[in-house]
């Protein structure tokens, strides 16, 4: 019975990845060359405007476009808002009172619409301004393949169930990131994008309080901040990368083999299991994590992508046409 299941499980997601290569296979670098030729030029422009005003954006506008592909595909489902019939993402226990950036992917919007009116999708907009938020802030650049259309809706239990918490351990990641199609390799580099961003107090409160395996003056830092006791500065942040958190560089993972890392997910990708040699890897060579982050977040852009007629283009991000 066992073996059935591991072969129905099997079965299952090659057919998953199947459908996700098929539909990615729609996605191309030059789909806008025509349509919207000044594409680049103009979300890039917004997204260098927005990290000049707030350093910390760029990170926020990355994590968009993560927890975005996480859920039911790269389909700019989390930029819907709530309505009476459909209770979105934005209020999911992954996003709540900590994804943001909306306002700046509504300015991104309206420009593209300004430029080439109801050619250009939400979706598509968020994977250029995360790749144009990496760059901006010091890290690499890629080709973003584009042509994804937009969901008309979204999925609060999706985003509860689809984007794995900062209290997961290593085999719930590499579970996660594989039914994905993404590496255990993916899993780490990606991961490196904690690079740059904070996180709030109730994220990280239970690993500086309760676990052994981090350095203890780095516990004593942020224990300044995040007080034991819950309810008490909750919404208190602390930078991910102690050192250098607005600059996208490999010092998360210098920090995660001194016992630095700050969230409990971050540390298991250096805690004694299959990742730690990767892990150590990039802490050594950032040229190879850079080139890793780049190839890891194209395969997690062809994530079930909406293509040909289905979805469509939203003139407003907030909600479907």
């Amino acid at each position: 019975m066992a073996a059935f299941y591991s072969f129905k499980a099997a079965i299952t997601l090659a057919i998953s990845l199947v459908l996700v290569t098929s539909s990615s296979a729609q996605l191309s670098t030059d789909f806008y060359s025509k349509s919207c030729p000044n594409l680049f030029n103009t979300v890039k422009s917004a997204v260098h405007s927005a990290i000049q005003k707030e350093a910390r954006m760029g990170a926020s506008l990355l994590r968009l476009f993560f927890h975005d592909c996480f859920v039911n595909g790269c389909d700019g489902s989390i930029l819907l808002d709530d309505t009476s019939s459909m209770r979105g993402e934005k209020g999911a226990v992954p996003n709540r009172n900590s994804a943001r950036g909306f306002d700046v992917v509504d300015d991104i919007k309206s420009a593209v619409e300004k430029a080439c009116p109801a050619v250009v999708s939400c979706a598509d907009i968020l994977a250029v301004a995360a790749r144009d938020s990496v760059s901006i802030l010091g890290g690499p650049s890629w080709k973003v393949k584009l042509g994804r259309r937009d969901a008309n809706t979204a999925s609060l239990s999706a985003a509860n169930n689809g984007i794995p918490p900062p209290t997961s351990n290593l085999n719930a990641l590499i579970s996660r990131f594989n039914a994905l199609g993404l590496s255990t390799k993916d899993l780490v580099a990606l991961s490196g994008s904690h690079t740059i961003g904070q996180a709030r107090c109730t994220s990280f409160r239970a690993r500086i309080y309760n676990e052994s395996n981090l350095d203890t003056s780095f516990a004593r830092t942020r224990q300044g901040n995040c007080p034991r006791a819950s309810g008490a500065g909750d919404n208190n942040l602390a930078p991910l990368d102690l050192q250098t958190p607005t600059n996208f560089d490999n010092n998360y993972f210098k920090h995660l083999v001194n016992r630095r890392g700050l969230l409990h997910s971050d540390q298991q990708l250096f805690n004694g299991g299959s990742t730690d040699s990767t892990v150590k890897a990039y802490s050594e060579n950032p040229g190879s994590f850079a080139s890793d982050f780049a190839a890891a977040m194209v395969r997690m852009g062809d994530i079930s992508p909406l293509t040909g007629s289905n979805g469509e283009i939203r003139k407003n991000c907030r909600r479907k046409n």
